[in-house]
């Protein structure tokens, strides 16, 4: 049996359970997968243990990205940037691998399915959190003309864009200073307002009127 699972808070409606089972029914896997509730005290023992009970990795959801990347002793180029991590793979050394492929889902989602061009877009990411730190050098790697991060908490914007800033022309700013932009042809909804029944402030100035609007989030978290 291969043992796995996805830690979160809220987890309960996570869609992982349901899509690993279809992958390993297709494949002909033998997959235990659970979704599994954590806290921000009980993360790392929760994790710790699946691995000594001979799990072979997890996947990782909001609010725990990040501190699945800090436990890790390896991971891959994308993590790093991001600081934050959405797979764990136990390796049998004892080594945790991290990696980090919400962005190349993302950027898949939306030129496949949405049948959105990024080359030469201009693209707003709301939010400067795990998930939107995720993403950002896959939109990069698109070459959009440009991409802007806004997030409440402006430093913590600048902070992504910094680190991102050699793959493309990224830059930070104020939810507020948007006004001050040219339309945008692609808005992310990368905040995780949506966990409180909220959702960003948003302004119809801010996209072109062909643009598109995308929510990260899904489920309860996408409704408002």
């Amino acid at each position: 049996v291969i043992r796995l699972a996805v830690f979160g808070n809220p987890v309960a409606r996570s869609l992982s359970p349901a899509i690993h089972r279809a992958f390993a029914q297709q494949c002909g896997l033998n997959v235990d997968y659970r979704a599994i509730e954590a806290t921000s005290e009980t993360f790392t023992a929760q994790v710790t243990s699946l691995a000594r009970q001979g799990g072979r990795g997890c996947n990782i959801t909001a609010p725990f990205k990040h501190d699945a990347w800090q436990l890790s002793q390896q991971s891959s180029e994308s993590a790093k940037r991001a600081r934050a991590a959405n797979t764990l793979v136990f390796e049998a050394t004892g080594t945790w691998f991290a990696d980090s492929t919400d962005g190349m889902g993302l950027v898949n989602d939306l030129e496949a399915s949405a049948c959105t061009p990024l080359a030469g877009s201009r693209i707003c990411l709301l939010g400067a959190g795990g998930a939107a730190a995720s993403v950002v050098a896959a939109l990069l790697d698109r070459r959009p003309e440009k991409l802007v991060i806004a997030n409440r908490s402006l430093d913590r914007a600048e902070a992504l864009a910094c680190s991102h800033s050699d793959l493309g022309p990224v830059t930070a700013l104020a939810p507020v200073d948007l006004v001050n932009e040219p339309p945008f042809d692609l808005l992310i909804n990368a905040t995780s307002l949506g966990h409180r029944g909220q959702a960003p402030d948003l302004s119809a100035d801010w996209l072109n009127p062909d643009g598109l609007c995308y929510d990260m989030n899904y489920g309860a978290a996408a409704l408002p």
